[in-house]
């Protein structure tokens, strides 16, 4: 446990709910083996209102920043001061650095987690790679961002809301024009799925034990990578199961919740010393082993 003194400076997550998050294990573990005399805590917040009155409040606490979950990464897009422009293409906030002058800045480090996750626990690359992003909500947002700055050959967006999907494509359309997008529903998406070289899952589905696969597990191959943001160590979702299965190299989101955690202690420590993500997944997993409820999702 951290030692909370009177110099002791807050940092947190906003959501609803927050009785499963990972963070404050990992963050906190992080910051005592980086000596920060921080403590990271849940801001459980259950409505709309109650996330702008906290914003007020940061703006004269000692607040180092905090994290934001669903679901209002879209609702802090328009609370912060300033956004950063690749948090702006994916319409949705998930960091907040709050300066010595009240002022609230906004980042998504969710894409540069998911790139982190892909190149660390699947050997993986998406330049010249064709990509099928499953979802169009802020977690999908901040994935075709990254994607696209990494230069994949292409991204078709699949959603069951096609016009949740079409809105992502038109906020991804002036950055993007050296990479081909797409939106299809669906169930039009069996030859994007089986031309695809990555397929990542940005949708909750998973999350509960009855949740089957979002796309049917008979689309997937050899060849391919899988990443779900839902992330489980004793039961993998679905998706995961029936892509190894299928001879798919399959990984769940743990590294990417680990590195889009970590990248957010890069930017509120300034320091330029990279944050050791080895703390920090050893213990989110050490919590995620610890309880019952065994897939979640940040």
């Amino acid at each position: 446990m951290p030692c909370i003194s009177g110099t002791t400076k807050l940092v947190g997550v906003v959501g609803w709910p927050l009785d499963h998050s990972l963070s404050p294990a990992m963050h906190n573990a992080v910051y005592e083996e980086l000596r920060l005399d921080w403590v990271y805590v849940p801001f459980a917040v259950p409505e709309a209102m109650g996330v702008r009155r906290l914003v007020a409040a940061a703006r004269s606490l000692p607040l180092v920043g905090f994290n934001v979950t669903m679901p209002y990464k879209a609702l802090m897009l328009e609370l912060c001061d300033e956004v950063a422009t690749a948090a702006q293409m994916a319409g949705a906030v998930n960091t907040v650095q709050c300066a010595a002058d009240g002022r609230l800045v906004g980042y998504n480090t969710d894409g540069r987690g998911l790139l982190e996750s892909l190149a660390s626990d699947a050997t993986f690359d998406p330049t010249g790679k064709n990509v099928v992003l499953i979802g169009a909500g802020g977690a999908a947002g901040g994935a075709c961002v990254a994607l696209v700055l990494a230069k994949c050959a292409g991204v078709t967006i699949v959603s069951r809301d096609l016009g949740n999907a079409e809105e992502l494509l038109g906020r991804m359309s002036v950055g993007a024009q050296a990479t081909p997008i797409e939106a299809v529903a669906i169930d039009g998406a069996r030859d994007a799925v089986g031309a695809a070289d990555l397929i990542v899952n940005a949708t909750p589905v998973g999350m509960r034990p009855e949740d089957g696969s979002p796309v049917p597990i008979e689309w997937l191959h050899e060849g391919q990578v899988v990443l779900d943001m839902v992330y489980g160590t004793a039961n993998p979702t679905a998706l995961v199961l029936g892509a190894r299965e299928a001879g798919a190299v399959a990984i769940d989101g743990i590294g990417m919740l680990v590195a889009q955690g970590a990248t957010a202690v890069d930017i509120w420590n300034g320091s330029g010393l990279r944050t050791p993500r080895d703390v920090m997944r050893r213990a989110a997993v050490a919590q995620l082993d610890a309880r019952p409820i065994s897939k979640v999702a940040e």
